[in-house]
């Protein structure tokens, strides 16, 4: 193919998606040392025979990890097939102590499935091609640079053995934009079923596979044809953690089969490494074939007959049933809605506040100033969730109308984050209680008498006037006066 007739073609990409998730369970998949990790753990401290792959080390399942399967799987729609089981998977890399994996290969815990999630204001869903248990090898630090320029690597065995869930789907993204938008809504369905942290370092990586192919293979509801497929070659990029990084990888390696395309050279199957420093994928090997890894079973551990859990097990009110409950229930509009059920701890938050105050008011305060003065801070809703009842006296103080809304989104909220203080500690210290009707009247005779020039723009009909008598009322009451009340008594000693 000469480039002149590459360069005519109109090219697509095809997307599917690995997530591997690390489950929430106190104990590793086939041993019994402990997932959380301290602050000042040192390497290769949290093992033991088992997970270090030692001669004669024998597996046990956790059953929590299938339990969190299992609910996985009630989210995606999934079958729970009447019997699962395990295999090895056979490749060696520093970081996978016993040179083969536990896994499972043609009987995963979870067959098919489907997510919808939302992109550019379209719904769409991708499908699920299966979704299975593993353990998570260790971890590779490279020093002095990234993999490929790296001086060494050091291998940590600590997060060997941590319970893995790989979800694949079907190849039915066709932008980096949707893959992110996926990799966004599962983490949110994740984190509803109380079985993924996502503040968790390493506890979502993505292998994405991408493929080029012509536009006119693809078919007017966005599938592409097995063999379109299979003649095309696919690149997989490894080592993907982030929405954020997904989605600039997939972005960068699209460009660059199809810059390689119109240049009349070809694709070739190979496997890619995401350098998030840099920006840009780089070679690591030829792409391996299912055959390589050489899969037989693993015969220390028994088949797993687990298809009655799906109806034993109950799973949380997810995202989107959440949030339409929100606006029925609430009366919320869907802006609101879809910020209070962003995570469920925001969620929980709310309805807690909802259930004390009028639900527009515990709207207001969580998602826009608690919410907002969180993101400013870098913080979560989970760094305050044990103040609720602090955060509620701020709301009653407010609803009371014992301080201003203003006092108490600039002053008292902020103070709160920064400081640690309750609202109450911050009114008293900042002389914040609300001034009373004398004061506010005095204030507002003041204004009128030292403005004249304002008095007189606000009878010749300036707008702005007012505004600027409100202001000075404001700021002589230290901004403990209400607005509204300020605003009205001031128009009626202007009118009257």
């Amino acid at each position: 193919m000469t480039a002149q007739t590459a360069e005519a073609r109109e090219l697509a990409a095809v997307i599917g998606l690995e997530v591997h998730v690390q489950l929430e369970t106190e104990t590793k998949i086939f041993c019994g040392c402990s997932t959380d990790p301290a602050d000042d753990e040192a390497p290769n401290t949290r093992t033991c025979p088992v997970c270090l792959g030692l001669p004669g080390a024998l597996p046990v399942l956790n059953e929590g990890a299938v339990e969190a399967a299992v609910k996985v799987g009630k989210a995606l729609g999934s079958t729970i097939p009447e019997e699962t089981r395990f295999h090895r998977k056979n490749y060696y890399y520093p970081d996978l102590p016993k040179n083969f994996q536990i896994t499972q290969y043609d009987a995963p815990v979870c067959d098919g499935g489907e997510l919808e999630f939302s992109v550019g204001g379209q719904r769409t869903a991708v499908g699920i091609e299966r979704a299975h248990l593993e353990e998570d090898p260790g971890s590779l630090a490279h020093a002095g640079g990234s993999i490929d320029t790296a001086d060494y690597t050091l291998v940590d065995y600590n997060r060997a053995g941590t319970p893995l869930m790989e979800i694949v789907t079907a190849p039915d993204f066709r932008s980096a934009e949707e893959a992110r938008a996926f990799l966004a809504k599962l983490t949110e369905v994740l984190e509803y079923l109380g079985v993924f942290d996502a503040q968790r370092d390493g506890s979502l990586r993505v292998d994405a596979n991408l493929s080029i192919v012509d536009a006119d293979d693809v078919d007017e509801d966005g599938t592409v044809g097995e063999a379109v497929l299979e003649s095309a070659n696919r690149t997989e990029v490894k080592n993907i953690s982030s929405h954020r990084a997904a989605e600039k990888a997939l972005a960068y390696e699209e460009t660059r089969q199809k810059n390689a395309i119109e240049r009349g050279r070809e694709v070739e199957q190979e496997t890619r490494h995401w350098d998030e420093s840099r920006g840009i994928t780089v070679s690591m090997r030829s792409k391996e074939e299912e055959k390589d890894y050489r899969y037989f079973r693993e015969a220390d551990l028994p088949p797993l007959r687990v298809a009655d859990w799906k109806e034993r097990i109950s799973i949380p009110e997810l995202p989107d049933a959440r949030r339409e409950r929100f606006r029925e229930e609430y009366g919320l509009d869907a802006e609101s809605a879809s910020k209070l059920t962003s995570t469920k701890q925001v969620a929980d938050f709310y309805e807690r506040i909802a259930a004390e105050f009028d639900p527009d008011l515990a709207a207001t305060w969580v998602a826009d100033n608690l919410l907002g003065e969180l993101n400013y801070r870098d913080m979560a809703i989970t760094d305050v969730d044990d103040r609720l009842e602090e955060f509620a006296r701020l709301v009653e103080l407010v609803d009371d109308e014992e301080i201003t809304t203003k006092n108490a989104e600039e002053t008292v909220l902020r103070r709160m984050l920064d400081d640690g203080l309750s609202p109450d500690e911050v009114v008293e210290e900042a002389g914040l209680g609300k001034t009373d009707d004398d004061e506010v009247a005095a204030a507002v005779e003041t204004a009128i008498d030292e403005n004249p020039e304002a008095v007189e723009d606000y009878h010749a009909g300036e707008d702005g006037a007012l505004n600027f008598l409100v202001g000075q009322v404001m700021q002589e009451t230290g901004g403990s006066a209400d607005p509204g009340t300020v605003n009205q008594l001031l128009r009626a000693e202007l009118d009257g």
